[in-house]
Formats: structure tokens, C-alpha cells, sequence
């Protein structure tokens, strides 16, 4: 099987990637891997070092917008995996033109790709973000989407896009839908690596309004087998949840990570609330156990310790990110 993971170089698409080749990811194998990355601030090459010199591994440099490039890299692979995107709420808020343009359009020339090389399959991976905040229960695949940023409504319009090809042309799409993930390689923008490279160089952790914002956490292997068993067995059309019963509010996420480094909470400075913050995502992932045979296996309070010891033993990963 031929595969082109879009944003591969990135947290998720790395992770996927050196599963792939690693043989860590049991129910599918790889005969070759391409990654099509534009190496912004998120996507490095050091993410794909453990698998670099695997000769099933081909590196793309390029920009999922770029109509020529997209094409020819597309050509000859059976499935699409695209993981590519703009993915940080705050820069969203700040600037809302490259989500619309890499989440939306870049979307948009994958799927012509697809439809004119007759890829088997083109997996999109989404986020639980696209339905907005849920006060009780949990989101059904079902739900109608209502975002609050601008990332997740681009995100939001790409899951149409991609559904519409799929009702209009027919073409082989599948998507998932993933509750916060974390894990190694994880860009320290986002709250976890965030607030543990913070506690590491001694600095304090910024905790957005009252903290009682409300997530569940998935690790990143869960997410990545996930994503591979709705590759090899979703349905056309199909939409897969991602998600954990992990809920905590950020408040108790912060004390847990205060807690690993013996730190009190005066190494906490409250920050004004994000706009448009939801205060709570939860999905219902009844179909994708039932459909997919998928459960999180990886306990969070071992993946978060593992994660918190990962950080503290790639510095020159996580470095250079914070001083660029």
C-alpha cells in the first residue's frame, strides 16, 4: 500500500508516520510512506528522525495549496492520509487568512487531486472542536456543526468539502474527529508541552480565565491507531469519533502537571480568557467502537508522566521552537 500523508511532518502526521514504518501499527503496513510538508513553525524534520533513512520514506516539501506540486505528488498512491493544517486557535483569532487558505483550499486541491488520480481513499482528519461546546452528554457524528473560532470553523467547512465530494463524485472519503491529543513531538504552543517546557526552564504557566474550561485527552498513539483503523476499515462517507472518558477542566490539568515538578501554584499567572473560549468538548464514540472495534487503550495520568518525561529528555527538539 502506497500512502501520502499530508502535514507529516507534523504532531499527529509524524506520529502516524513513524507507526507506519516502525511497525508499531498493527492492522495495516506500508510499502511506502510520502510526506507532503510545507515545514512551517509546527512541522520539523526532526519529528521524522527516528524513521529517516527507512527506504519506504520519501519527503515532500510543499505546500498542500500548490495545485502542480499537489497533483504530481499525488499521482500513483492509493490512499490520502491529510493531516495538513493550520491548527492553533490563538494564531486564528489573531489572523484567521492562512486557516482559511491551508485548512479550506488546501483541502480543496487535495480532493481535485484525489478525484483525478482515483485515490482509493482520502482519509481527512478532523477535530471535536467543529461542533463547538456541548454542556452535557456528548456529540453524535450526527450533530450539527456550530464552530466558535476561525480555525474551527475552517476545519469545520473542510469536513463539508470533503463530504461533498464524496455525495457529488463519488470518491472514497473517510473522516475522523479527534478530541485534544497529546504526547511527544508535540509543538510547545499547545497547553501541555506549554505549560511542561515552561516548568522546566523555571518559568510561570499563563492559565486562561478561571481554568474551568473542560477537555478530554487522548494520546497521540490512540489518536494515530485510531486513524488507521478508519483508514483500513472505515465506511465511504463515514464520520469516526476520536475521544476519551479523560475529562478534566484545565485548572485540574495544571495541577497535575504543578504537582510532577513538586511546584506550587504561584508558578500560575491567570490571563484573560481567549474569545469565543468553549468551555466544554465531549464525543460520543459509541459508532467507532461498535464500527471500527477502537477504544483508547493508553491511561493518562502514565501518558501524561511519559509525555513530562519525554520533554525533559529532548530539549534540542523543543528548544529551538521556543527561541525561533
Amino acid at each position: 500500500m502506497k500512502l501520502l500523508v499530508t502535514g507529516g511532518a507534523g504532531f499527529i502526521g509524524s506520529a502516524y508516520v513513524r507507526r507506519l514504518l516502525q511497525g508499531t501499527e498493527s492492522v495495516l503496513r506500508a510499502d511506502r510512506v510520502t510526506v507532503l510538508d510545507s515545514f512551517t513553525y509546527a512541522g520539523t524534520e526532526g519529528s521524522l528522525d527516528p524513521v529517516r533513512d527507512d527506504p519506504r520514506l520519501r519527503i515532500v516539501h510543499g505546500d498542500v495549496c500548490d495545485v502542480e506540486l499537489v497533483d504530481a505528488t499525488v499521482a500513483g498512491h492509493d490512499v490520502i492520509v491529510h493531516l495538513a493544517a493550520e491548527s492553533h486557535v490563538d494564531r486564528s483569532i489573531a489572523s484567521a487568512a492562512p486557516f482559511i487558505s491551508t485548512n479550506v483550499g488546501g483541502t480543496g486541491v487535495l480532493l481535485d487531486a484525489a478525484l483525478r488520480h482515483r485515490t482509493g481513499r482520502f482519509l481527512h482528519v478532523s477535530t471535536d472542536e467543529v461542533y463547538g461546546a456541548i454542556d452535557q452528554g456528548s456529540w453524535a457524528a450526527s450533530a450539527p456543526l456550530n464552530p466558535s473560532s476561525p480555525y474551527s470553523a475552517s476545519k469545520a467547512a473542510a469536513d463539508l468539502l470533503a463530504l461533498s465530494y464524496h455525495r457529488t463524485h463519488g470518491l472514497d472519503v473517510v473522516i475522523t474527529r479527534g478530541a485534544n491529543t497529546y504526547g511527544p513531538y508535540q509543538h510547545p504552543e499547545k497547553l501541555i508541552p506549554r505549560f511542561v517546557t515552561n516548568l522546566i526552564d523555571g518559568h510561570t504557566l499563563p492559565l486562561y480565565g478561571d481554568g474551568g474550561d473542560i477537555r478530554n485527552w487522548l494520546h497521540v498513539d490512540d489518536h494515530c491507531h485510531g486513524i488507521a483503523l478508519a483508514q483500513c476499515n472505515g465506511r465511504a462517507g463515514g464520520i469516526y469519533h476520536l475521544g476519551t472518558g479523560t475529562a478534566r477542566t484545565n485548572r485540574d490539568l495544571t495541577g497535575l502537571l504543578l504537582a510532577a515538578f513538586d511546584a506550587g501554584w504561584e508558578r500560575v499567572t491567570p490571563v484573560a480568557d481567549r474569545k469565543g473560549h468553549d468551555r466544554r468538548y465531549a464525543l460520543d464514540t459509541t459508532t467507532t467502537q461498535r464500527d471500527l472495534g477502537w477504544k483508547p487503550t493508553v491511561d493518562f495520568d502514565q501518558g501524561l508522566a511519559a509525555t513530562i518525561e519525554w520533554y525533559r529528555e529532548n530539549r534540542a527538539w523543543w528548544e529551538p521552537l521556543i527561541t525561533a
